[in-house]
This record gives structure tokens, sequence and C-alpha cells, in this order.
């Protein structure tokens, strides 16, 4: 960072404000952007103090606004197509994202998990494994925390798990983890990226700078993936994950019951699915990936062991919240795509009732509605795709859905029509905007809502 210019922060959410505490622990000047001209000042500069070096810009940006400005740093939730960016790109300022600065700054040893599905259950289960074994562990990203707000922490000794999405992918240049891992690519995020190529391509950046020295750590049943695992262009060893089949070379794998691993050449028994705490096939896949992730970072089979036992699920993906009149309740607000649903919708073992529906992404939902037929008895739809989501229904035959205008309506009527032994699972199959300011609200009001009951 060039200390005598100014750094242009684009965005003022959460990303956007650990970027530009960031440059200021750097010693750099900050300029902050949001395009939104409605931008209360007061709001976004409180994150400050009085002595900070930091000046806030709402609204359209000008050519003019940017003299002095050294680069820009855009938060992951930017697309590179908004009108202002083409401002900064014609000004000659140089881009870089929220990811790549922080791991510019950062230091010690680092993996990166990415997917369309699983990215943060993995890199939670990740984070507790690494935390048996190393002293200093950071666990960043798309998880929560962003990793700007830790990179100056970390030292030589440090280890470092980030959660990536597509979004932060499209803005690396020199982003290099020694342990990578793509869980899964199934259609998302295409009313930003556009096409499932464009899509599939951001999510295997993440291998683009690795080398024969480094691993990436594969689904061998996504079709896609095992076909990018046996490409010739690609650079890292590969070490699979599989629910179905033992791969050839090295690997995890799910045999009667048990995660087992073959690293080298030896077959041996991880761990029994049973001690875990967590429930599902996608779940174990999760588990196997996390443990494939941390076995080549260096942690011993013994303490990944322990790590998995240790773990428990984490908050809005298939979270149990409580059970009422012998019904049991799961908070699944994360599902925000179909492949998502699918999954905690088959980790539900008996009838259920399913509230879905949110903003529309562009998402098809036939899949997910083919799965209802015997395992749904009702479904509870809110939101701008409930219309969308009811007409395929009817296509494939199931009618028992019910409308609602809120969340609190959703759960009651779910509470009204649900038997004992039955389950009231929330997993949308699309993202909560409109509604909700992001999944974690929608999740938290759901559980609020189911522990009024």
């Amino acid at each position: 960072m060039d200390r005598q210019g100014k750094i242009l922060i684009a965005g003022t959410g959460k990303s956007g404000i650990s970027a530009a505490r960031m440059v200021l622990d750097m010693g750099c000047r900050v300029v902050l952007y949001n395009s939104d001209a409605g931008t209360d000042p007061e709001k976004i500069l409180s994150e400050f103090s009085g002595n900070d070096a930091v000046e806030l810009i709402t609204g359209v940006l000008y050519a003019g606004q940017l003299r002095d400005v050294a680069a820009c740093v855009i938060s992951p939730g930017i697309p590179l197509t908004a009108d202002f960016v083409k401002v900064i790109d014609k000004a000659g300022v140089p881009i870089i994202g929220e990811l790549e600065m922080a791991w510019q700054a950062s230091k010690g040893h680092l993996c990166a998990i990415t997917g369309t599905n699983g990215k943060t259950t993995t890199t939670s289960m990740t984070g507790v494994i690494l935390k048996e074994y190393f002293d200093d562990v950071h666990v960043v990203g798309n998880i929560g925390v962003p990793f700007s707000e830790e990179a100056l922490l970390t030292t030589n000794e440090s280890v470092t798990t980030v959660e990536v999405s597509s979004f932060m992918l499209e803005t690396i240049m020199s982003f290099h983890p020694h342990v990578s891992a793509i869980l899964n690519i199934t259609p998302d995020h295409l009313d930003r990226h556009g096409t499932m190529k464009n899509y599939i391509r951001c999510k295997e950046a993440i291998t683009f700078n690795q080398t024969e020295d480094d691993y990436v750590v594969l689904n061998y049943d996504d079709e896609e993936l095992r076909r990018f695992g046996k490409s010739r262009k690609l650079r890292p060893h590969v070490v699979w994950f599989s629910s179905t089949t033992e791969p050839e070379g090295e690997a995890l794998f799910l045999k009667d019951g048990k995660i087992m691993m073959k690293l080298s050449g030896s077959e041996e028994e991880l761990i029994d699915v049973k001690e875990m705490s967590i429930i599902g096939r996608h779940n174990y896949e999760n588990a196997m990936a996390a443990a494939a992730v941390t076995l080549k970072m260096g942690v011993p089979g013994t303490a990944v062991r322990k790590g998995l036992i240790k773990f428990k699920a984490v908050e809005h993906r298939i979270e149990f919240v409580r059970e009422r009149c012998g019904v049991r309740y799961y908070n699944d607000s994360k599902g925000t795509n179909t492949d998502a649903a699918i999954q905690a919708l088959n980790a539900m073992p008996g009838p259920t009732l399913l509230i879905g529906g949110g903003y529309d992404k562009g998402s098809e939902f036939d899949d997910w509605v083919k799965l209802f037929p015997g395992k749904v008895r009702y479904l509870v739809l809110l939101g701008q795709t409930r219309d969308k989501i009811s007409e395929c229904c009817r296509k494939y035959g199931f009618r028992d859905i019910i409308y609602a205008d809120d969340m609190e309506e959703a759960v009651k009527t779910c509470a009204s029509y649900a038997d004992e032994g039955d389950y009231v699972l929330l997993s949308p199959a699309c993202a909560s905007w409109g509604m909700f300011k992001n999944y974690e609200e929608r999740g938290h009001i759901f559980k609020q809502c189911v522990n009024e009951l």
C-alpha cells in the first residue's frame, strides 16, 4: 500500500469497515465509498475514532474525487460491473479485493475452502480441528469474520483457515493457500456471474496460484470437480473425498458408516459417523473434507478425530432449535439454494413440514420439489418466489401448499398442522433479501418464533 496516497474502500458493510481499519493500521489514509446517496454518514463514521484519517463519499462517484487515490479495495458483495467501478478503472486506479489485500498482509500457514454448499460448516469444522493441534488459529472469511480483521494479527506461527466465496475469488491475483478445498459446484449466484461457466471458473480459481508443493481437496462425487481434478493443468496434488465410492489415489471415503482414510497407500479408519453430533450424508462429506484439509496441514489423525467429535453444527445450518409436543424444529436458514435445501430435507428422519421461499436468484426448483411427495407433509411458502415454487410443485403433483405473509405466521401454521413425530424445517432454497437483512436475521427470527410457541 502506498502510504503517501489514499486508499478507496468500496463498500461500507462488515468487510469494508474491517478493510478500512486494516488500511488505517498500516498507516494509510482512507476514503470510504457507498453508492447509496441515502447512507447515514454519522452511522458509518462512528465506526472509527475522531483521530482516524477517514473521509466518506456517497452517491455518484466522479473521477475528480479519485485524486491522490493510490488503490481501491472492493468488498466482495459489489459486482465488478457496477457503474462506479468503471469510473475507478478509467481513472487508472488499481482495484484489489478484500481477500487479496488481507492475504498479502498476513503471515503463517493458510488453507482455504470454497464450494456452493457446506463452506461455513466445513470451515468451522476445520477451525475446531486445527485448534486441537496448533496454538494460534484464525477462522475467517465468508464465515462472518473478515480476513482483513485478523490479517495483521497473524505471525509466522499462525494457521489460518478462510472460507471464500465466488465473489471473493473474482478479485484475487496472488492469493495462494497451501491447502485448498472445493466441496461441490451446483448452480448459484447466476444473477451475478451470468453463466455456469463463469461461476465454475470463479470457484476453481482457488487453485490458480497453487504449486506442486500444495494440495487441493475435491469431491469425487461431483462430476465437474472429478473432471477438474483429473485435469493435466492442475498443479497441486489432489486428495479426494467421497460418500459413495473409494476413489483411486489419496482419499477419504465413507464405508459401512465409517470415515476411512487412504493417504499413504494403506486404508485406515478415522471415525465412526455415530461418534459425531452432526447428521446427514452431506455433513459426513463436510467432515471428510475438513479432515483431508487438516491432515494435509500437518494435524495428526488422533487430533483430527478429537476435533470431529467435539464439533457441533453451526448456527443456521440444520441447527436443532427445540422439541415441542413431540415435534422437532430445525433451522436451516443458510439453505439459500436448492442443493443446500435438498441436503437439509434428506437429513430429516421423518415426515416434514417445510418452510421455503424468499428472494429469486434465478434458480429453478425442480430437483428440490421432486423430493416432496412422501417426504413433505405441508409446504409453507414465503416471499417473492412463492408463486414460482407453487407452480413447480403443481407440475409434479404436490398440492399441500400454504402461503404465509411472515415468519411468525409460517411457524404457527406448521405448529398447528404438525403431528407427534413430525419435523418442522426452515430451509428456504432462496436468499433472504426482501424480507430480511440476511439469512442470519431470518434464522434468528425463526428461532424466536419457535421458542415463543
